[in-house]
């Protein structure tokens, strides 16, 4: 989807905040019934078999209990069991999601804007490419075009890249000219009305 070499864009805090929300809250406020779907997001984001085991279990395990509840009388203790089941499942799914889901995004490499001097070498984790720089080729080389200067040089400074050119505003004189022809324009026009 984003191409060869290209990373996706990051996630701010909140929206990783509101997504974790979400997902949390799915099981406890559908009554269990969605208690699977914190649980398709550990498999998702992990993706080892016992985590997708479980999220494909969560899903008719909450079924299986909304329909014990369903179909026995109110009196019964079985339905009122099956429901405190479900309602479990949903918290629990809920619960093992926040702690996988914070556990996870504490060990993802830092990002945001890099300190004034740093280079792009000195980030931690993939490059990334914005808008306006050339995306990351997946075969180049990592290796600085620049060698080392000999022993006992002093280091060259670090140099910021020169800014982008401003956008050219027609100068004054052409303005004056553009505004010279339309009056032209308009009183050929205003004459040209007048003899109708």
């Amino acid at each position: 989807m984003y191409g060869h070499g290209a990373a996706p864009p990051t996630r701010t805090s909140g929206t990783v905040i509101t997504l974790r929300v979400l997902f949390a809250a799915a099981g406890l406020l559908s009554c269990g019934l969605l208690s699977c779907l914190p649980l398709f997001r550990v498999a998702v984001l992990r993706g080892k078999r016992a985590d997708w085991l479980l999220a494909w279990l969560g899903l008719p395990a909450s079924i299986i209990c909304f329909a014990v509840v369903g179909s026995v009388p109110e009196s019964n203790h079985v339905g009122d069991v099956a429901m405190a089941l479900v309602l479990i499942m949903g918290a629990a799914s809920g619960a093992y999601f926040l702690v996988f889901d914070i556990r996870h995004h504490r060990t993802l490499p830092p990002t945001g804007p890099m300190p004034s001097g740093a280079t792009a070498y000195m980030r931690p984790g993939p490059p990334h490419a914005g808008y306006g720089y050339p995306a990351a080729q997946p075969y180049a080389t990592t290796q600085p075009t620049h060698s080392t200067p000999p022993p006992g040089t002093p280091p060259h400074p670090y140099t910021p890249a020169p800014p982008p050119p401003q956008p050219q505003h027609p100068s004054p004189a052409r303005i004056d000219q553009v505004r010279a022809e339309l009056d032209e324009l308009s009183d050929y026009l205003r004459k040209h009305e007048d003899n109708r």
